[in-house]
């Protein structure tokens, strides 16, 4: 396709929160160009891809407005729904809860948001790189050549490593972006539990974050470690660790040992929150490019989506004359904020106990299973808070 030379709003980046915002800024009548830079939505995959139930997503945030596409979406995009989640710290004392939700087909359900948007006025370039912004325009090249596009409006979707953010002056203060890597295996040829995720713990294995198991059919499953490199033997991979799990774990290592690689997934997460501004008056930010993650565990669907749908009614509001971009940054806080934000604080009171597997099996014995599937959606009952940092100061005594 070939663009035309100016658009309301300018949305770089079709994943979850992109998509989102294009289909809500469309949809409130302003013009939209979303851009992608790969050559199909959705692939390669960038994350296990996890999305639980509408209504453990409500539970979690009560004061969301959830976008209808994180409610309702295609059978075809699901490839396993669970219904038990799992937390193995390194004693092996597992602990359970029930969670709903379903292992997603990342690829097909990235194309489904990016179609919705189209769908509702929205125009889609994929392979399409943004080259340089500067106020409001952008120069792209790709696949279909090289433009220059003015927009009243930017929605920067585009990464932990934004571009808009970027150029825009919204990234975090020097020092205070914490990541976390992430490389996993789509795998076959396993024995796992279908209707179960399992999160794995112990500095041995996963230094800083945790392994995971998440089905994907009968015998087919996402395998991966999320960590952070900064807590990692010197010399010590996240594929090193990847291999060290699936081979030497006592409790996963039988179930995997047939496992068959038919894919690999990478990418990173900001793992410290958003930064302190996500909007000026001519642009915003949204998902991983605002930090829009559950520390915990890493989850980022559903808070970038919620996000998407407010800067997507924001911005086509601004376009309107009806507002300022501004408040974009009031309003995403005011409906996730806090949990966001103790979700952080949780994953720093663990950061202490995961430098010994002691310390964690310790802190994993006080926390209930009922206790653990708050914490994983981000929130901190008190008696656990005082647990925890109980541990932290006999650690450092």
């Amino acid at each position: 396709m070939i663009p035309e030379t100016s658009y309301d709003i300018i949305v770089v980046g079709a994943g979850p929160a992109g998509s989102t915002a294009a289909l809500y800024a469309a949809r409130n009548g302003a013009s939209v160009l979303l851009i992608d830079k790969k050559q199909e939505v959705g692939n390669p995959i960038q994350c296990a891809g996890f999305l639980p139930d509408a209504s453990e997503v409500g539970a979690l945030l009560p004061a969301a407005e959830l976008p209808e596409t994180l409610k309702n979406y295609p059978d075809s995009c699901v490839l396993r729904k669970v219904s038990t989640q799992r937390i193995i710290p390194p004693s092996g004392n597992v602990k359970e809860f029930p969670v709903k939700g379903a292992v997603l087909d990342r690829r097909r359900y990235d194309q489904f948001l990016a179609e919705q948007a189209a769908l509702a006025g929205a125009e889609l370039m994929v392979k399409t790189k943004v080259r340089s912004i500067e106020n409001t325009t952008i120069e792209t090249s790709g696949a279909f050549g090289k433009h220059r596009i003015r927009a009243k409006a930017i929605i920067g979707a585009d990464g932990p490593n934004s571009l808009v953010a970027k150029a825009k002056g919204l990234t975090w203060k020097p020092g205070s972006k914490e990541t976390s890597v992430a490389l996993e295996y789509q795998v076959r040829n396993v024995d796992i539990d279908p209707d179960a995720l399992e999160m794995y713990f112990g500095k041995e294995f996963v230094p800083g974050g945790y392994a995971w198991i998440f089905p994907e059919g009968e015998d087919r499953a996402n395998v991966g470690v999320g960590l952070r490199t900064g807590m990692a033997e010197k010399g010590v991979s996240a594929r090193d660790y990847l291999h060290r799990f699936m081979r030497e774990h006592p409790l996963a290592a039988p179930r995997l040992k047939n496992a068959v690689v038919m894919n690999v997934i990478a990418g990173i997460l900001p793992v410290n929150g958003a930064p302190e501004k996500t909007a000026t008056v001519d642009s915003l930010i949204v998902g991983d490019a605002a930090g829009h993650i559950i520390a915990t565990n890493g989850g980022g669907i559903p808070p970038a989506m919620i996000a998407g749908k407010i800067a997507g009614e924001t911005a086509s509001e601004f376009i309107r004359g009806k507002g300022r971009l501004e408040a974009y940054d009031l309003r995403w806080r005011a409906q996730m904020g806090a949990a966001l934000e103790t979700s952080v604080q949780a994953r720093q009171l663990m950061d202490g106990l995961m430098k010994s597997d002691t310390l964690m099996n310790a802190a994993f014995r006080i926390i209930t299973p009922e206790q653990m599937k708050v914490m994983q959606c981000g929130k901190m009952p008190a008696p656990v808070r005082l647990g925890l940092q109980a541990l932290n100061r006999k650690n450092k005594n």
